[in-house]
């Protein structure tokens, strides 16, 4: 994996949503397959903000602004007036609008709801198992590793892509060997992406890798990682080495196979 992105629809222009630290990156690599004037790359991350709004309140807030919500997880709504409304999993919303909307939709949205930042919006992903691909977990994982088909973003009936063989033959034919978890740790050492995780039955030999952390409201760290699978039950993962800080698996919102 290269890069994973949140992928909508709007007239005829695609957006698509990743890290911003992958970008440039992106964005020049998917260059190279453009074979038609007609299509063109932009950047759009200062033009078209996002806002992501989660808890009780929000559906209510959001009816204030669209006659209809979407009631599906990736549902995309749009209004001309306030933008593109999209569902995420965990009852939670991302609006999308041109800037100056958006300037006018928050200072009205900020008076319902609680603004809170970018680290706790991560912190939710997290808990619902979504994972974001950044420089230190670039080339990786193949999809299944990151629970992709699993959340619904890999098609199995697309065409021809690069890496479409060993894909196909993971999800159909191979026996995968790690798999994403979810897990929280103790301790004040903030975990970073790329980080190796140890198991207690491998000794000196790293068995996982941490995709994202945030801190926890509770204290200590929520974070995804991909571990050996065989070790997820029997033995204890350890952060950054054998001896290292014990992680707590948790349950994730939907099952592994």
């Amino acid at each position: 994996m290269l890069a994973n992105f949140l992928l909508w629809q709007q007239d005829k222009t695609y957006y698509l949503q990743l890290a911003r630290s992958l970008l440039p990156a992106v964005q020049k690599r998917l260059g190279m397959f453009i074979l038609r004037a007609k299509v063109q790359l932009a950047d759009a991350s200062e033009s078209r903000p996002v806002l992501g709004l989660a808890g009780k309140a929000a559906a209510d807030a959001l009816r204030e602004l669209f006659p209809a919500l979407p009631q599906q997880t990736h549902q995309v709504v749009h209004d001309p007036a306030n933008g593109t409304l999209i569902a995420l999993p965990g009852g939670r919303f991302e609006l999308i609008a041109e800037l100056e909307s958006a300037k006018r939709l928050w200072d009205k949205l900020a008076a319902a709801l609680t603004p809170v930042g970018t680290p706790c919006w991560e912190w939710l992903e997290i808990r619902n198992g979504i994972p974001l691909i950044t420089p230190a977990t670039q080339e990786q994982f193949v999809p299944q590793m990151a629970n992709m088909e699993l959340i619904g973003a890999v098609n199995f009936q697309k065409g021809c892509y690069p890496g479409q063989e060993i894909v196909a033959r993971t999800q159909y034919l191979g026996q995968l060997k790690r798999r994403m978890v979810l897990a929280h740790m103790a301790g004040a050492r903030p975990p970073q992406a790329g980080d190796a995780l140890f198991s207690s039955d491998l000794d000196a030999q790293a068995s996982g890798m941490v995709v994202n952390a945030q801190a926890a409201p509770e204290g200590g760290y929520d974070l995804l990682a991909v571990v050996q699978t065989a070790g997820i039950a029997q033995a204890a993962l350890h952060f950054q080495s054998a001896d290292g800080p014990v992680l707590s698996i948790q349950p994730l919102p939907y099952p592994l196979p």
